[in-house]
């Protein structure tokens, strides 16, 4: 049978984040930047009390004209930023934003893009004519860190499609259920004991002139990457981790891989099944937000922050004399 979507475009603005190999400043400028460092702003991850809201706004689509998303405009189309998979699992869809998929024990976020509002639709009509929840779902992966790396990241999935049956030419067809293909730069975060694949957005030059257009804010959420845990024994090249004490000449940097994985549900990581083309020095172009818009993006949303007034602490003198401390009782001798 037909997919019910069209085939995922790894060019269009998908939320499991893409970025690029140079930095671009408020002018849209090419800052001269290394590969060699993880995003360092991953150390500003959300809190636990900001992950719902965080969740929710995964679904806001960004402001990019669609017609030129859909044109591929990559030096090498064989090489680019990719995260695409396949789940099954048993389906609530809700209107509220907040739909889940449960595969196993464990239940994620199913979140969609408004232009995938159709795709989002025909999957309730699929689950309402056959009252089956239990569906097979083409989505991209999202990761959300938080600073302290004992806290464990969270796992969501972006609706792109859904199927009633494996087709030989799409998505749906090349991987297994729980597969995913993974094209990305291969190093360790901050905030993540695990190591990563770390997506970024694919260059094009329409979404450079979008970039130099946009305020910070815009351009900090639409170049935000997204970073995939990943158990791979034996990788034929380490993961890359950045040392703050070398020097730049000295740091390196990550490989660019393309491999299969398979999600690993309740552990929340996803497992290496195969290498599907050998590891590249040069990772094909991609977009990153400059330093310079993340510390404003930064700055302002600790401005927006309401400030939560402590109550003063009583005086010591005053709270001794309202408390005062109480004198042991004696217990006296019984005599024999």
């Amino acid at each position: 049978m037909a997919m019910a979507f069209a085939e995922p475009n790894p060019n269009e603005p998908n939320n499991p984040e893409l970025h690029s190999s140079a930095d671009f400043g408020q002018a849209g400028q090419q800052e001269k930047t290394s590969l060699s460092s993880p995003d360092q702003s991953l150390q500003n991850s959300p809190t636990s009390d900001e992950a719902a809201s965080l969740l929710q706004s995964l679904s806001e689509d960004e402001p990019v004209n669609q017609d030129a998303e859909s044109q591929i405009d990559i030096e090498d189309p064989g090489a680019i930023f990719q995260a695409v998979g396949i789940i099954t699992g048993e389906v609530n869809l809700t209107e509220d934003g907040k739909s889940t998929v449960t595969i196993g024990r464990s239940q994620y976020p199913l979140f969609y893009v408004p232009r995938k509002r159709k795709v989002f639709e025909a999957l309730q009509k699929e689950i309402e004519a056959t009252g089956n929840r239990n569906q097979r779902l083409v989505v991209y992966p999202k990761a959300i860190h938080f600073p302290r790396k004992e806290q464990p990241h969270r796992i969501a999935f972006q609706l792109v499609g859904f199927d009633r049956g494996r087709v030989e030419e799409a998505v749906s067809g090349e991987l297994l259920d729980l597969e995913f293909k993974f094209s990305g730069l291969w190093q360790f975060i901050p905030v993540c004991s695990t190591p990563c694949i770390s997506v970024f957005r694919n260059f094009t030059h329409e979404r450079l002139e979008y970039i130099k257009q946009a305020e910070p804010a815009q351009k900090v959420k639409f170049m935000k990457a997204s970073h995939l845990p990943l158990l791979w024994k034996d990788a034929p090249v380490r993961p890359f981790r950045f040392n703050p004490k070398a020097a730049k000449e000295d740091q390196g940097h990550p490989a660019f891989v393309t491999l299969k994985a398979k999600f690993l549900p309740g552990r929340d990581v996803f497992g290496f099944v195969a290498l599907l083309a050998p590891p590249q020095e040069t990772p094909p172009k991609f977009l990153k937000a400059s330093k310079k818009d993340k510390a404003t993006v930064q700055q302002a949303s600790k401005k927006d922050r309401p400030r939560v007034q402590q109550a003063p602490k009583p005086k010591k003198d005053n709270f001794e004399r309202s408390h005062p401390q109480q004198k042991p009782i004696l217990k006296k001798k019984l005599e024999l």
